[in-house]
């Protein structure tokens, strides 16, 4: 969600980045700043929490000057939005300044290490530790600043996307990226850094999207590409049509793939500000509802449209199971029409990617009206939803423009499990040590969804296998069933194949007269080892997929890594980690978006734009 510009060449920088952090708004962010200097000059930092006025009003007071500079847009994720923990930050020394996306994992032990070594912390988060390891990694003469850089980025476990300048190596930027989106723009004698294409289009067209691994230095003279290894590399120059949205797919054939790609960074950036990994609580501070009011409420209702649904039938099991009161899930579409049954006792939760769904809005007045009050997740900020409910989580997903949703699902079930745990805690349903065991899993599943990312080359190849089948039929049981909804939505929606998902127990109640020789069955089989109740269901859905056998349909099974009972059994199985019953959604949901993906490309749809389809319904 944050965004880094930065600019090197014959002009003036500050108004150059300045209009690159302006065109990255839709993005987010809750403060901003930038750092310009010229060759060996030192670098000026000015810093403003709230919006890009408050910095240019920062920059009036004290203007800067330089042809050098980097700033940024900041998303809090460590520490609160204010003014001393926005970027750039510094070293104690002031020499060296880094901007930074992303999430620096281990950030509490390298804090401890440097502050034996003497380093001084003036901010809550974790991006001020690059600055002070670039400073230790740079005092001796000679050491360039990508050097120093490499040497950093051996210490740092995460994601990152950097920029940085030193008044030591002066008249250059360096640029890393491990996960982040993270671009170079090449100008006439001019050269850009940038996370996002719509920031630097207005000066150039030709740009290089790093990759995992990359390093760029950008000096007045050019820029020169390596690998963190020092190693030099290539990558091709793209010319992009004067389009930011076209331009922003980064090199994916589809919005949709790129977005599927993303998922672990929208997971990850969705959940970590809100948990403390060390004491497993979960904080929610923008709720507009106090723990003694969310202790009082007696039932839940979450109203939602299309995958936002499919979301909120996932949360109705996360919030029962954890905060042990009662939820109940509607359409957006037919909730008001059923004169509902609220009062002050039933909070209401309104689930929305973009904050203007018509159906869900009326279905948030609708609860508003009848005294329950209302909370919403959602992807947009400042959207119409966010404007009339008590309080919002926001997904951070960044931009969806896939109509097809994936990201946003995937961080929709991040919220959800967040705020389940958030209600039991204060509720009294979840202790301390349970809670940390579950955050300690749910930090791991951006890497878990990582690794189901991997099963494409398995997905694409059942796609050319099952391409032509007419119909398909998903089957999950409990929490799992919500998945096989989505499962089935995301094939029907991209490939115009008829697609169904049903509760696995419910075959026998008539789905099992659909099935011949001819019809794929998609059955979600995984389970959490540790959970018994989730292993009885398992062998459950081990028996359906034997039914669906013996009726010679073609079963495809989503299955825990290393289930060899179920190898041996099915036609076609895609194998993704285990993890708690609850969190699993967010891992297998991955394959079957893979699946409709590849199905849709073979049989020459419009993955991106299906037909008769708008990424927002903002008419009922």
């Amino acid at each position: 969600m944050c965004g880094i510009v930065g600019y090197i060449g014959p002009l003036e920088a500050t108004p150059i980045i300045i209009d690159g952090l302006r065109r990255l708004e839709y993005r987010g962010y809750d403060s901003a700043g930038i750092a310009v200097g010229n060759n060996g000059s030192g670098y000026a930092v000015r810093r403003a929490a709230g919006k890009l006025r408050m910095l240019e009003e920062a920059i009036r007071l004290e203007p800067v000057e330089g042809k050098c500079g980097i700033g940024h847009t900041r998303w809090a994720t460590h520490g609160q939005p204010t003014k001393e923990n926005a970027h750039p930050h510094r070293d104690a020394s002031g020499d060296i300044v880094v901007v930074h996306n992303g999430i620096i994992e281990n950030y509490l032990d390298l804090r401890a290490q440097l502050k034996t070594e003497g380093y001084v912390f003036v901010t809550d988060t974790d991006s001020e530790i690059i600055a002070h390891l670039l400073d230790k990694y740079s005092r001796n003469s000679g050491v360039t600043l990508e050097s120093a850089l490499m040497e950093t980025i051996e210490r740092l476990h995460g994601v990152f996307s950097l920029a940085t300048v030193s008044r030591r190596d002066p008249g250059k930027i360096v640029v890393a990226r491990q996960g982040p989106p993270a671009i170079i723009g090449l100008g006439q004698n001019e050269y850009f850094v940038a996370s996002d294409t719509p920031a630097i289009l207005h000066h150039t067209r030709d740009i290089i999207f790093l990759a995992d691994g990359d390093m760029a230095v950008l000096t007045a003279d050019g820029v020169r590409l390596t690998n963190f290894q020092g190693q030099a590399i290539e990558r091709p120059v793209q010319h992009v049509a004067w389009d930011p949205v076209m331009a922003e797919k980064g090199g994916y054939k589809h919005f949709m793939l790129k977005e599927m790609y993303e998922q672990p960074r929208a997971v990850r950036e969705t959940m970590v500000s809100r948990v403390n990994r060390q004491t497993g609580e979960v904080f929610l501070d923008n709720l507009g509802i106090t723990p003694d009011e969310m202790k009082e409420f007696r039932s839940v209702r979450i109203a939602a449209c299309g995958t936002s649904w499919h979301a909120a039938l996932a949360g109705k099991f996360m919030i029962e199971k954890f905060a042990r009161v009662p939820v109940e899930v509607d359409y957006g579409s037919e909730f008001r029409y059923r004169d509902p049954i609220l009062d002050d006792s039933v909070l209401t939760i309104v689930i929305t990617q973009s904050g203007e769904t018509a159906d869900t809005l009326a279905a948030q007045r609708e609860a508003v009206a009848k005294g329950s009050p209302t909370i919403a997740i959602c992807n947009v900020i400042g959207a119409m939803i966010t404007r009339e409910t008590k309080g919002t989580i926001y997904t951070h997903a960044g931009p969806e423009i896939g109509v097809a949703s994936t990201k946003a699902f995937t961080s929709q079930l991040a919220a959800l499990f967040t705020l389940a745990m958030y209600m039991g805690q204060v509720r009294g349903r979840l202790d301390e040590a349970a809670a940390r065991k579950l955050v300690g899993q749910l930090f791991v599943v951006p890497n878990e969804i990582e690794e189901a990312l991997r099963t494409a080359p398995e997905c694409e190849a059942l796609a050319q296998k099952y391409h032509k089948a007419s119909d398909f039929l998903f089957l999950g049981r409990g929490i799992h069933y919500p998945i096989a909804l989505e499962g089935a939505l995301k094939l029907k929606e991209i490939s115009y194949i008829h697609a169904e998902g049903y509760p696995a127990g419910e075959m026998k109640h008539g789905p099992n007269a659909l099935i011949d020789e001819e019809l794929p069955v998609v059955v979600i089989a995984t389970y959490d080892p540790e959970d018994a109740l989730s292993r009885t269901r398992y062998e459950k859905t081990v028996s359906n997929i034997q039914e669906v056998q013996a009726r010679r349909g073609r079963v495809i099974a989503i299955a825990n890594r290393g289930d060899e009972q179920l190898r041996e059994m099915v036609e076609d199985i895609i194998e993704v980690p285990a993890t708690h019953e609850l969190l699993l959604p967010m891992i297998e949901i991955v394959p079957l978006q893979l699946l409709a993906y590849y199905i849709a490309v073979v049989r020459g749809c419009d993955v991106d734009q299906p037909r008769n389809l708008a990424k927002s319904v903002t008419v009922e």
